[in-house]
């Protein structure tokens, strides 16, 4: 896997001095890319020395795509311009909404999976590619409630939206998880029926338990280590699915840099036996 990606971390301002010393095989690092476009300045000055050492993925938070309205046009030019200055390997967004009327709300917020939805996203995510010039991922989000006007299984409508626009996804395993537990459902099953061609990214983070309701709510928190099951689930992929570049995501709590190393060690690993496999 020397010459891909394996697996990486996103990246912390408080790590920077220790990502660009790092050295594993296939490491790479993701940021948010909204952190970074910026003309100048010494946090994009931190971007362009770790991307001259590793490779980059972009991970945005605030597209909309889901939203009644197309990407903001400003938005869209500065994360292009990000995206001429990092030359990044992935490029990410949210299966989400977080703007209404002009206002934005700091959250990836759901939507009935109507087929009205799967048109107006699936104009969004092209415009915003051919923004780019560049083919993007999209990622499975995280539920908390049963909510009203499915006319769309989830898998078959991201397939759906790969099919249509030519976009990749972004398998977040954890989502999955938390998805499950709290909507009731199989993940195991779920991650069997995934479709594993249009994959080229998969997210492990921890979650946490909701401090009123406990276990019956699970929240997508990313602030603690990546808990067992998620991990079984990552390796039910991986074994039918093959390497793909994973990211270890901690947004709260972040630990010393060495701690993440160790589960992105880890995460190395589970490629490394599937690399094997693949030509043994």
């Amino acid at each position: 896997m020397s010459d891909s990606l394996a697996a990486g971390l996103g990246l912390k301002p408080e790590h920077y001095e220790a990502a660009l010393g790092a050295r594993a095989e296939g490491l790479w690092f993701e940021v948010h890319p909204e952190n970074y476009m910026v003309a100048g300045g010494p946090r994009i000055g931190w971007l362009d020395a770790i991307r001259a050492r590793h490779p980059v993925s972009l991970h945005g938070v605030s597209l909309s795509l889901a939203g009644e309205a197309a990407p903001d046009a400003a938005h869209l030019q500065r994360l292009a311009a990000l995206a001429r200055r990092i030359q990044p390997a992935l490029i990410s967004e949210h299966l989400a909404w977080s703007t209404w009327n002009g206002q934005y709300f700091p959250d990836l917020l759901p939507f009935p999976r109507s087929t009205a939805a799967l048109h107006r996203i699936a104009g969004n995510i092209a415009r915003t590619q051919d923004a780019l010039g560049m083919a993007m991922a999209i990622e499975n989000p995280s539920h908390y409630l049963h909510i009203d006007g499915h006319e769309w299984d989830e898998i078959d409508f991201l397939a759906e939206l790969s099919r249509r626009t030519g976009c990749r996804l972004l398998l977040d395993i954890n989502n999955v998880y938390v998805s499950a537990c709290n909507l009731g459902f199989s993940a195991a099953d779920w991650i069997d029926r995934f479709p594993q061609a249009p994959v080229v990214e998969i997210h492990l983070a921890g979650h946490s338990a909701d401090p009123t309701l406990g276990d019956a709510l699970l929240i997508d928190s990313h602030d603690a280590p990546i808990a067992p099951e998620v991990w079984q689930l990552y390796r039910r992929f991986v074994d039918r699915a093959g390497v793909r570049p994973t990211l270890i995501e901690r947004d709260g709590n972040v630990p010393a840099f060495g701690e993440l190393m160790a589960e992105q060690q880890q995460a190395a690993a589970v490629l490394q036996r599937a690399a094997q496999e693949a030509i043994a």
